[in-house]
């Protein structure tokens, strides 16, 4: 074999043993998180000294008692959906107002545009710990307390201004000289906007998507502030409320509630993904 097909198949080795490293990185806290929460209690809690037992197996047979525990002594359903509720009301109005409000700073705001951009910006910069007491004041107002309306009205304050910011980006990798030609076939500002610009700037859209999304799957001071009610609470707020106890830890339902919530952020991010390139291809500009 000649030396140059031995540095072929070398190559070729080594992208697929990086390839498997990277997947097996990647892929290894969802198996912690399926196997923590099938496993019985007495094969989660054993001593350091029991040489017997292997952690990332099951040395006894499965369980579903975890799960039980989770859908039966804990609201985790309404929390689901309550997080939902809030997931898609913030998402629709960060966007309804991000996008208008980046193309506006990107296209029509002159010179000015670019420093107005950085300065929302910096406004997300400001820890939500500074926050939450003018904001409470401000819900007590509206009469929201222990409504998931507050977390409606508080969470845009911090993601529109980055997504506004973001998709100026995008709005700027758009060609002038189609927005240009698409005014002189006769179309409005207004017209332009909808029928050619955001066609090409949906990465920056799906940006804004799962930015929104992730940040408020996550997002726990807030929440811990505004909601009291255990059926008005999401899920980064009612699932270490209710299964850690004091100095006890429900590993088992805790990893099942982790599990459940991060599969649907899994598949968002591989959708995202896709799109991402595709829109990007898309974007290119034909001579």
């Amino acid at each position: 074999m000649s030396r140059y097909r031995l540095m072929r198949y070398a190559r070729r080795v080594g992208v697929y043993v990086a390839a498997l490293g990277f997947v097996t990185f990647a892929a290894f806290p969802f198996y912690w998180m399926a196997l923590t929460t099938f496993k019985q209690n007495k094969d989660l809690y054993v001593s350091a000294t029991n040489l017997k037992h292997v952690p990332w197996i099951f040395n006894a047979a499965p369980t579903l008692a975890h799960l039980k525990l989770l859908f039966t002594q804990t609201a985790y359903p309404q929390w689901l959906l309550n997080t939902l509720l809030v997931v898609v009301a913030v998402v629709l109005i960060t966007v309804v107002v991000a996008v208008p409000a980046g193309y506006s700073l990107a296209r029509l705001a002159g010179s000015w545009g670019e420093g107005m951009g950085i300065g929302i910006f910096l406004t997300y910069l400001i820890p939500p710990t500074l926050l939450f007491i003018p904001f409470s004041r401000l819900v007590a107002i509206l009469g929201l307390q222990d409504s998931l309306w507050s977390l409606v009205v508080v969470y845009p304050t911090f993601t529109i201004p980055f997504c506004t910011w973001l998709v100026m980006g995008f709005f700027r990798s758009v060609p002038w000289d189609l927005e240009e030609q698409a005014m002189i076939d006769g179309y409005s500002r207004l017209g332009v906007f909808f029928r050619v610009v955001l066609r090409f700037a949906v990465p920056g859209i799906l940006t804004v998507v799962v930015f929104t999304f992730t940040l408020v799957m996550q997002e726990f001071i807030y929440a811990l502030t505004f909601i009291s009610s255990v059926d008005k609470m999401t899920v980064s707020l009612g699932v270490p409320v209710a299964l850690v106890r004091g100095d006890v830890y429900h590993w088992g339902a805790l990893m099942g509630a982790a599990l459940i919530t991060s599969i649907p952020m899994a598949i968002v991010y591989n959708l995202f993904m896709d799109r991402f390139v595709e829109g990007l291809t898309l974007g290119a500009v034909k001579g």
